[in-house]
């Protein structure tokens, strides 16, 4: 029997619905196998009988209705990342590119408010992989509409919404912009100069260890350990420098130096605050106080 890792995509795709119909549904037919890949009534039976030969105590077929049914011995076939499942069972499984998604009403995930024109990220994701600098018209929240040249290297969302890091020529430096704000975009054939490119942004190329713990005003914190998996009371997170601000922020983490602000807002506290030494963006870190780190919006960009 050929190994589950060296099935063709399409069928290994195939297979994989079918576990994951079985795990979180507890059951699958023919039909919606059928209706998900535009396969014939022979392909479908195939698919099911290949899965079959993989985990064959994993399904049953009940004749009287002619669902196959999960059994009490199910052990998934495939590895279910948490995140992937979620967004999955939210909004279909599918790419929503060559498969469109289709909502789930039993399973729903908060709307995202903030979404970038697919044009914008063309040419930012061009600029990126190929190179290349940009010139646009970007909106900033500090300083309004202006014509900028920039040279992106990394796209980064910060848990609200999607930001290019680049470096900006106005500024000569490298600073983060929120993708949902630019308008006319293009490329530009310029040549970069090394001091553009991406091994000379050192906030973004440090990392920053974390020690995320429970706020000690929490009068039971095991429910926070189990919220973010913590192991001995801790959660250890590394992340690059130029993004550092934004997790803390997004995760209401306490970063004050004796963790006085509400635990009713800000259920994590910074366990080891001297690791943020150097790292530029801190006045998004709630109470860590912004008299020695350089100003930075909160919404997305230093311009």
């Amino acid at each position: 029997m050929q190994a589950l890792n060296e099935l063709p995509y399409a069928q290994s795709e195939r297979l994989a619905y079918i576990d994951f119909c079985l795990n979180y549904f507890g059951s699958i037919t023919r039909s919606a196998l059928m209706e998900r890949f535009g396969t014939g009534l022979a392909a479908a039976t195939r698919d099911l009988a290949a899965y079959k030969e993989f985990s064959s105590r994993n399904l049953v077929l009940r004749p009287q209705n002619k669902v196959y049914e999960r059994t009490p011995e199910f052990k998934p076939l495939f590895q279910h990342e948490p995140a992937a499942a979620l967004s999955c069972l939210a909004s279909g499984f599918g790419n929503g590119i060559s498969q469109p998604l289709t909502p789930n009403l039993r399973c729903l995930a908060a709307p995202q408010l903030i979404q970038p024109n697919v044009e914008i990220l063309s040419v930012l994701m061009r600029a990126i992989h190929i190179q290349k600098a940009i010139t646009c018209s970007y909106v900033s929240l500090s300083s309004g509409r202006s014509e900028r040249k920039l040279v992106p290297h990394s796209l980064a969302n910060d848990g609200h919404r999607w930001h290019v890091r680049a470096f900006d020529h106005l500024h000569q430096e490298f600073r983060d912009f929120s993708c949902s704000r630019f308008e006319a975009i293009s490329l530009v054939n310029d040549a970069l100069q090394e001091k553009e490119s991406r091994e000379f942004d050192h906030q973004w190329n440090r990392v920053v260890d974390l020690e995320l713990i429970p706020h000690p005003s929490i009068v039971y914190p095991e429910a926070i350990m189990m919220d973010y998996g913590m192991i001995d009371g801790k959660r250890c997170v590394q992340i690059r420098a130029a993004l550092a601000g934004y997790l803390l922020c997004y995760w209401n983490v306490d970063c004050s130096p004796e963790h006085s602000l509400s635990a009713a807002r800000h259920p994590l506290a910074l366990n080891n605050r001297p690791a943020l030494y150097g790292v530029e963006n801190l006045v998004l870190a709630p109470g860590y106080g912004a008299s020695s780190v350089q100003p930075t919006s909160a919404t997305g960009d230093k311009a």
